[in-house]
C-alpha cells in the first residue's frame, strides 16, 4: 500500500509540474488586450498579402524581402495591399480617438509624452485636420516588448518610445538585422505588420477605392 501511495504522489507532482511549466512557457496573445478582432483580421490580411506577393515558400525570406524593399523605398504599393488590409487601415484611423488604440491623435500622445518628460515624436500621419501617431506606449506594443525574448527588439521599441521621429525605412533596417532566432517571433512579426505595413497603408489608403 505505501508503495502505491508513493507512486500516486509522484504521478500527481509530475503532472502539476508539467502543467506549471506549460503555463509558464505559454505565449501570451497580446492582441487580446484591445481590439482583438481587428488586430487578428489585419495581421492575417498582412501575412496573406505578404506571402502572395513574395511567393518564396519561405516565410522569413518573405518578411526580410519586404523589409528590404521598405528600406530601399522600392515597395510596390500598387500590387501589395488587399482590400481587407486597406479597410483595416481605415478602421485604425477611425479608432484613433481612443487613447488605447494602435494609432492615436498626436495631441493625446503629446500630453502623455509631456507628462513623462519625453521627446515629442514627429513621425505622424495627417488625416484631414487630425494628425495621428503610432502608439508606442499603448498596451499592445508594451505587451510585445515585455513578452519578447529579444533584447535587440526591446531596444528598438524603447528607442521609439523616447523619440518616434524615425522613418519606417530605418525601423525596417533595424529589424532586419535581428538574429534569425529573435526575428522569427510573434512579437517581431506583429510589430512589422502594424508599425511598418499599416503605418504605410494609413498614409496611402486614400489612393485606393
Amino acid at each position: 500500500m505505501p508503495l502505491k501511495i508513493t507512486h500516486l504522489l509522484l504521478v500527481i507532482v509530475t503532472a502539476c509540474c508539467s502543467i506549471s511549466y506549460a503555463q509558464t512557457n505559454k505565449q501570451y496573445d497580446c492582441r487580446s488586450i484591445a481590439y482583438q478582432e481587428l488586430l487578428d483580421t489585419s495581421f492575417a490580411s498582412f501575412e496573406k498579402d505578404l506571402f502572395a506577393h513574395y511567393d518564396f515558400g519561405d516565410p522569413i525570406k518573405s518578411y526580410k524581402t519586404f523589409l528590404n524593399e521598405v528600406y530601399t523605398l522600392s515597395l510596390n504599393l500598387r500590387k501589395l495591399p488587399s482590400t481587407i488590409s486597406i479597410q483595416s487601415a481605415r478602421t485604425f484611423k477611425k479608432n484613433a480617438v481612443d487613447k488605447n488604440a494602435l494609432w492615436v491623435l498626436l495631441s493625446v500622445y503629446d500630453d502623455d509624452v509631456a507628462n513623462q518628460e519625453k521627446t515629442k515624436p514627429s513621425k505622424a500621419i495627417k488625416d484631414g485636420e487630425n494628425v495621428l501617431t503610432f502608439n508606442y506606449r499603448g498596451g499592445f506594443i508594451q505587451c510585445l516588448k515585455n513578452n519578447s525574448k529579444s533584447q535587440g527588439f526591446k531596444d528598438i521599441v524603447e528607442t521609439l518610445e523616447a523619440d518616434g521621429n524615425v522613418s519606417p525605412s530605418l525601423i525596417a533596417q533595424l529589424l532586419a538585422t535581428l538574429p534569425a532566432n529573435e526575428f522569427d517571433s510573434y512579437e517581431v512579426k506583429s510589430f512589422i505588420a502594424f508599425d511598418i505595413y499599416y503605418s504605410i497603408l494609413l498614409i496611402v489608403e486614400k489612393a485606393f477605392p
